[in-house]
C-alpha cells in the first residue's frame, strides 16, 4: 500500500503569484494530471496546500486536503505534514509542478528500497531529486526536530540525517523509464516549455 502526496505550498513569485497545480497540461489542471497518474499505484492521494479552497472546485472529494503543521517552511514543511498523516508507512512525495510524473518510476523505486532505508530519491544527470521521490513514514519525526532546530532547514539538510538509497538516471534506464518525471517548472517560460513537450512525452 503506498500514499501519494502532492506539494502545493509555495508563494510562486516567479509566475506572479499563479498556482501552478491549476495550470492546465493538455485537457486537464495539472493536478488532475497527477492525481490520475499517481492513482496507478497509491491507495490514498493526498494534497498538501495552505490554500484549500482553491482545489476544492477540481479535485474530487476522495483526495485528502491537509495543510502544514510548519507554515512557511517550504517543501519540507509540506513532505512533514503528508508523512505526518498518511494511512501508508510509504510516500511517494512529489511536487505540484512536475507534470511527468511516472507511476513507472515510484514502483521501481518502492521496489528499490531496503527495510532500513528511510528514502529511495533520484539522481538524475547527477542533481538529486528529492521530490519524485519515496518516504518512509517515521521520517516526519525527523522533519519535525529539523524545522524546530534550523532556522532554514531544506531538503539536503534532510538527507544528511536518514539513511537513503539513490536510484541513478541509469538505474531507471535499464527499466526502460525515462527520467523526464523529474521535470518541472519556476517560470512562464519553463511552463510553456513543458507543455509544448506533452504529446512527445504523454502519449
Amino acid at each position: 500500500m503506498l500514499t501519494g502526496a502532492i506539494l502545493a505550498g509555495g508563494e510562486n513569485r516567479r509566475m506572479n503569484g499563479e498556482a501552478k497545480a491549476l495550470l492546465t497540461f493538455g485537457a486537464e489542471k495539472l493536478i488532475q494530471r497527477q492525481i490520475r497518474q499517481m492513482r496507478e499505484i497509491c491507495s490514498e492521494m493526498i494534497v498538501v496546500t495552505n490554500r484549500p479552497k482553491l482545489f476544492l472546485p477540481v479535485i474530487d472529494a476522495s483526495v485528502r486536503l491537509i495543510t502544514d503543521y510548519f507554515p512557511d517552511k517550504g517543501p519540507l514543511g509540506g513532505l512533514h505534514a503528508a508523512l505526518n498523516l498518511a494511512k501508508f508507512p510509504n510516500v511517494w512525495a512529489v511536487g505540484c509542478d512536475m507534470p511527468f510524473v511516472s507511476a513507472k518510476a515510484a514502483r521501481a523505486m518502492l521496489e528499490w528500497k531496503r527495510n532500513e532505508d528511510d528514502a529511495v530519491v533520484p539522481v538524475c544527470d547527477g542533481d538529486i531529486c528529492p521530490l519524485h521521490a519515496i518516504y518512509d513514514k517515521r521520517v516526519a519525526e525527523m522533519i519535525a526536530n529539523l524545522l524546530t532546530q534550523e532556522r532554514k532547514p531544506d531538503f539536503y539538510s534532510l538527507l544528511s540525517r536518514i539513511r537513503w538509497s539513490e536510484m541513478t538516471e541509469s538505474d531507471f534506464l535499464e527499466q526502460g523509464i525515462g527520467v523526464s518525471f523529474a521535470w518541472d517548472f519556476d517560470t512562464w517560460d519553463e511552463y510553456e516549455a513543458l507543455k509544448a513537450d506533452i504529446e512527445r512525452f504523454c502519449l
